[in-house]
């Protein structure tokens, strides 16, 4: 199943997601297998300076609590910069990741 969960930063969290990327990086790589997608989501629509105000994951995990678990050990998570987050059941059904259209 695939989970997508949507990570809004705290306010002012920047200097501490520059401070943690490469331990979330390294994180994301340790589990990419578990990653149908992921990304920052830009501060006003750009990332031209590299701000950001979420994050966007697209978990393959077994339950919403795996894919919770998923994310409560990922460092960003971890060092704060989340403000809240959301996971929800998402159905893939069209795109080129799963390979055109499923209905």
């Amino acid at each position: 199943m695939y989970f997508l969960v949507i990570c809004r930063d705290a306010h002012g969290s920047g200097p501490l997601r520059r401070l943690h990327l490469q331990a979330h990086l390294d994180y994301v790589e340790s589990i990419m297998q578990r990653i149908a997608v992921a990304g920052p989501v830009a501060d006003n629509g750009s990332d031209e300076k590299g701000e950001y105000r979420a994050s966007c994951f697209i978990y393959r995990a077994d339950s919403a609590a795996e894919a919770r678990q998923l994310l409560l050990e990922d460092p960003y998570y971890c060092a704060g910069i989340y403000a809240s987050y959301t996971v929800e059941a998402f159905k893939a059904v069209a795109g080129t990741w799963v390979g055109g259209r499923n209905w």
